[in-house]
């Protein structure tokens, strides 16, 4: 897995998600399982795989006339990075912060308030 995380469109993303959850895999799948969701052409795909891989997001293995694509960066770090991203650019960081919007701005229901609670219980008894 690489170091540095490029950053990646949402348009690569979805991409990225198909390769993550079946890797290796062949462009034709990626393209028969974005066609269900997206009315992207063939090419459209095609360059969304060039650009992850100039990104180094992904590597090829060419296996006769076919290319296997597979990741070189995992979901998780990738949503990790993300993630922290997402919290230092709209909450300067802070955890505490963003939960203090949501739930100010009622946009928890009190199903997922508990769920929080309990996830933090859990965390709590963690340490």
């Amino acid at each position: 897995m690489k170091n540095t995380l490029p950053k990646i469109s949402d348009s690569e993303l979805e991409v990225m998600k198909i390769i993550w959850e079946t890797n290796p895999i062949k462009a034709k799948q990626i393209n028969e399982l974005l066609s269900k969701e997206k009315d992207w052409t063939e090419q459209t795909i095609k360059t969304l795989i060039n650009r992850l891989l100039k990104k180094e997001a992904i590597s090829f293995k060419k296996e006769g006339r076919t290319y296997l694509y597979s990741p070189l960066i995992s979901e998780k770090d990738y949503i990790n990075k993300e993630s922290r991203s997402f919290l230092q650019k709209f909450y300067d960081g802070s955890l505490n912060a963003m939960f203090s919007y949501f739930i100010k701005d009622k946009s928890l229901s009190k199903n997922d308030i508990e769920e929080l609670k309990k996830l933090l219980d859990e965390g709590a008894q963690d340490d």
